[in-house]
């Protein structure tokens, strides 16, 4: 075992991740920034964010024992501005307030083959811009300056990082969580679906990995153990942090997948949350956390999950 668990650490996983001892981690279980240009991944490009994952996810390799398991929370579809990205173009005839068509203007200008736009919206009685848009089709997602949204499959770079580095994919379950809200900018002019599902990958280093039926009771193995499908909800207001996950999710991991007293892992630690579900099982934990604010915020949750369950043990 490490010397070190039960600490977080202020600094870079890439840089950290080397200190550790080798073959000393029972289960990492994290979520990585998702490169949706948040404060903290500022003047990271994408490629520069897929090489830092592939970094991590090699050194995991060194620090996992044999038999043992990685989990990733990611959603498999990121969608982050692209300047380069061309302008997608989406014309939503529900939400013209003029219910003019672009026939409609063509039929008056083969009549009137001298007309201008100002011409043709004075007959129609709209604006210039209606006719431009109409007959143009400049009916651009976000306004004709606004950065594209591009959306991005990452599922397949993970496997390959992994793979690459020796870990091999076990298994892979989604997580339903709170759907995005109807009347958000995503879903108000778009095919694509509401947000509402993401992955937990878990990959395996080599090695004999124990079954152990007996640490959930039969009502946990039907409801979620043996499932494909978590289903329980997300963080509702993200106060403390920009983008955290439920207990929920590290706490099933690490009943599922660690035994007491075992070495829990998170990268990424953020407000500390991996930490307090391991306390709470009987895990030691180490955390990485490269946001002074964020680092200094896990060590507060992480003191007071600690002092909760001092108090428990005596109330009971």
């Amino acid at each position: 075992m490490n010397d070190n668990v039960n600490e977080i650490y202020h600094g870079f996983s890439e840089v950290i991740l080397k200190s550790l001892e080798p073959n000393s981690i029972d289960c990492s279980i994290w979520s990585p920034p998702y490169h949706l240009g948040k404060d903290y991944e500022k003047g990271q490009t994408f490629e520069e964010w897929k090489e830092m994952l592939r970094t991590v996810i090699d050194l995991h390799n060194r620090v996992l024992k044999p038999g043992k398991f990685m989990i990733i929370n990611i959603a498999d579809i990121l969608c982050f501005p692209d300047k380069n990205m061309p302008k997608i173009q989406l014309s939503n005839p529900g939400k013209h307030k003029i219910k003019l068509t672009k026939e409609e203007i063509l039929a008056v200008k083969e009549k009137n083959p001298d007309f201008n736009r100002h011409q043709l919206a004075a007959h129609f009685e709209c604006s210039e811009q209606t006719i431009d848009r109409r007959l143009n089709g400049n009916n651009i997602r976000g306004g004709k300056y606004a950065t594209q949204t591009r959306v991005e499959l990452v599922g397949g770079d993970l496997q390959k990082f992994a793979q690459d580095s020796g870990l091999f994919l076990y298994d892979r379950k989604i997580w339903k969580k709170d759907a995005s809200w109807q009347n958000s900018k995503w879903t108000s002019n778009t095919y694509k679906g509401v947000d509402e599902f993401e992955y937990l990958y878990i990959f395996w280093k080599p090695g004999e990995a124990t079954i152990n039926k007996k640490k959930l009771t039969q009502q946990e193995w039907v409801e979620w153990g043996s499932r494909a499908i978590w289903e329980f909800p997300s963080v509702r207001k993200n106060k403390e942090h920009e983008a955290m996950f439920p207990i929920e999710l590290p706490r099933r991991c690490i009943q599922l997948y660690t035994e007491e007293n075992d070495v829990v892992l998170d990268p990424f630690m953020g407000s500390g949350t991996t930490a307090m579900a391991a306390i709470e099982l009987g895990r030691h934990y180490i955390g990485i956390e490269k946001e002074k604010k964020y680092y200094e915020l896990a060590l507060k949750n992480i003191q007071q999950k600690k002092e909760a369950m001092k108090q428990l043990k005596l109330t009971y």
